[in-house]
């Protein structure tokens, strides 16, 4: 497959691009800036809210989203997918509006949430609850767990839909590594079209 990661510079998307090259998909990077990247990759400078962005997402078959959500035009980033002609968009979302039980509160909402995490938190989720009411199903928003860092990819990890995973300790977490199997595994064998689900061991 010819997949586009915007953002691919950054923690996930850098782990992204490493896991579609191992798997043998042609990956173009997408970034503002070019920095630390394979040199499989092809790359190219744009700016997603930039006029005419959507000729850079022209001709592949998966575009994903590793983007900043505080302080970013999504809806210009969005409508220039939609103005592509690629078919999926997959977007690298937050933990925060997951739910913290089955018919819970989201995380965000819970007592004591971080204000310098909410100023990133609150846009993710307003940028999901707005493709949930597009009526449309060309994409995909996978959460990960509470805590996401740099790990090993161990291939080995459970899925969800709205509410937060957790392992036999209580820990929310996942690594960088096994978030971009999760992703890379729907972009291969979409099961998640037009809804959001999350990652965690």
């Amino acid at each position: 497959m010819k997949i586009a990661i915007v953002g691919a510079t950054g923690n996930v998307g850098q782990r992204l691009c490493a896991e579609a090259l191992a798997r043998g998909h042609d990956v173009t990077a997408i970034a503002r800036k070019e920095g630390d990247l394979p040199d499989a990759v092809e790359f190219v400078k744009a700016d997603m809210t930039s006029d005419g962005a959507e000729k850079n997402l022209n001709g592949h078959d998966a575009v994903i989203y590793s983007l900043r959500f505080k302080g970013f035009d999504y809806d210009k980033a969005i409508a220039a997918f939609n103005a592509s002609d690629a078919p999926r968009l997959l977007i690298v979302g937050g933990a925060a509006s997951l739910s913290v039980e089955p018919g819970g509160p989201a995380l965000i909402d819970t007592p004591g949430f971080p204000d310098e995490v909410k100023i990133e938190a609150e846009p993710a989720r307003q940028v999901l609850k707005k493709l949930k009411s597009s009526n449309r199903s060309d994409w995909t928003f996978l959460s990960p767990s509470i805590m996401i860092g740099p790990g090993e990819r161990t291939g080995k990890f459970r899925l969800g839909k709205d509410e937060v995973l957790k392992d036999a300790e209580g820990n929310s977490r996942i690594s960088y590594e096994d978030y971009a199997v999760a992703m890379i595994d729907e972009v291969e064998t979409p099961k998640h079209q037009g809804e959001r689900f999350t990652v965690g061991y």
